[in-house]
């Protein structure tokens, strides 16, 4: 057997263990590196890069322009207008944001 078979072939422990902890009553572990929800605009956004992602976006500037043709609005302004630029600023400041709300909330928003 190869190396690659045996691997997929190994369950990932660490799912396991969140699956048994979230059958043991313990739902908060779904998102357990987060201290607070998401905004509406964050899992849009969120979402949107997976999306623009899936399609072959690679730089920052594709996916700015794949969020600008698909409206997706800004969490920090509203707006629609991304560019590769603010795109890494509002990564960065999300980023600052939740590990801010882990300090302070720890994890299980």
């Amino acid at each position: 057997m190869s190396d690659q078979n045996t691997a997929a072939a190994k369950p990932d422990a660490f799912k396991a263990r969140m699956a048994e902890a979230q059958a043991a009553g313990r739902p908060e572990l779904a998102h357990q590196s987060l201290g607070r929800a998401l905004s509406e605009d964050e899992h849009a956004l969120a979402d949107a890069l997976m999306e623009a992602y899936s399609e072959g976006a690679e730089s920052q500037g594709a996916l700015a322009k794949a969020l600008t043709a698909k409206g997706v609005a800004r969490p920090s302004s509203g707006t629609a207008d991304w560019t590769a630029k603010n795109l890494g600023e509002e990564l960065k400041a999300l980023n600052t944001d939740l590990d801010q709300a882990y300090q302070d909330h720890g994890f299980g928003a």
